[in-house]
């Protein structure tokens, strides 16, 4: 299955289905529209990148500082119809990595939740679709949307975030996804 700006995404269980065919849908509605920042058409495409160390075995999280949690590196789309150049792009510049190496051309997860309103912004879904990365080259160094950085060993994970959008993901690393 395949959405222009996004790429392909092959669903490992019905609840990865319901999220591809949601946005899916939400795509063929707004067309470029889906990779603007408007959240007054309800939502609007992210790009995520779950960067793994270079052995595998850790993935890096960023201490988000205006939601105060360690999350997977990714922003916003911001006009540019391409999710995956959006991921790489955010890895970049929230890491200060040298290199980083795609695993692999397809979607690896997709999750859509719902961002609460904050100033003039109504509450709108973040349709994010993350890509799979690994570390090659360079030193750590937090962007200004950063409290931290951190590189986190899959088996504990849990001791830096309990959301099941993060877990789900090294589930998947240790399952062999």
């Amino acid at each position: 299955m395949q959405i222009d700006g996004i790429g392909r995404f092959v669903p490992c269980d019905a609840r990865d289905g319901e999220e591809w065919d949601r946005l899916r849908d939400f795509c063929a509605r707004w067309g470029l529209a889906a990779f603007s920042r408007d959240p007054f058409i309800g939502g609007h495409v992210t790009g995520s990148a779950f960067v793994l160390s270079p052995d595998g075995r850790s993935v890096l999280l960023t201490h988000q500082a205006k939601l105060d949690r360690w999350l997977q590196l990714g922003g916003h789309c911001d006009g540019i119809a391409d999710a995956r150049f959006v991921a790489m792009k955010e890895a970049y510049e929230e890491s200060g990595l040298a290199r980083i190496a795609l695993l692999s051309p397809d979607v690896f997860d997709v999750d859509i939740h719902e961002i609460p309103p904050r100033g003039t912004e109504p509450a709108h879904l973040h349709y994010d679709v993350r890509f799979l990365m690994r570390a090659e080259a360079g030193e750590l160094s937090a962007s200004a949307e950063s409290k931290a950085l951190a590189w986190v060993p899959l088996d504990r994970l849990r001791d830096f975030t309990q959301a099941e959008s993060v877990l789900r993901m090294a589930r998947r690393i240790k399952a062999g996804a």
